[in-house]
């Protein structure tokens, strides 16, 4: 299976993607994240709605088959939206992990945290060398 690295997204060493739209970022994890995962059966978030978010923290943790893993945060600001459909059914991170398995939207504080993370060459060049 081809590994997929959208090239309008932003990505962390630690395999979070971000897509920022009107100082809006949505974030989720990457492709080569729910593949090295497997099979996803638990989402947990850590964050809520309203909570002000440092890059560097806690976003939640994702239980798959093989492993227990946190989803770290890669901007700072203020969560304005939780995707609660991935608590419902974990297994949409494996499905669709760019669109329908998004995770959150924090409203940034700083656009130059979304300029500092990877290009999608760059990450995938992190990841598959």
């Amino acid at each position: 299976r081809k590994m997929n690295f959208p090239k309008e997204l932003k990505f962390a060493q630690t395999d979070e993607w971000v897509r920022l739209e009107n100082g809006i970022a949505t974030v989720g994890i990457s492709d080569y994240a729910q593949d090295a995962l497997g099979d996803v059966v638990y989402f947990e978030f850590s964050v809520e709605v309203g909570d002000k978010v440092k890059a560097g923290g806690q976003l939640g943790q994702v239980d798959s088959a093989k492993a227990s893993s946190e989803v770290m945060l890669p901007v700072s600001g203020v969560v304005t939206e939780v995707n609660e459909t991935v608590s419902d059914d974990a297994e949409i991170l494996n499905k669709d992990p760019y669109g329908e398995g998004w995770l959150l939207k924090i409203k940034i504080d700083d656009p130059a945290e979304v300029e500092a993370l990877l290009t999608a060459e760059a990450y995938q060049a992190f990841r598959l060398g």
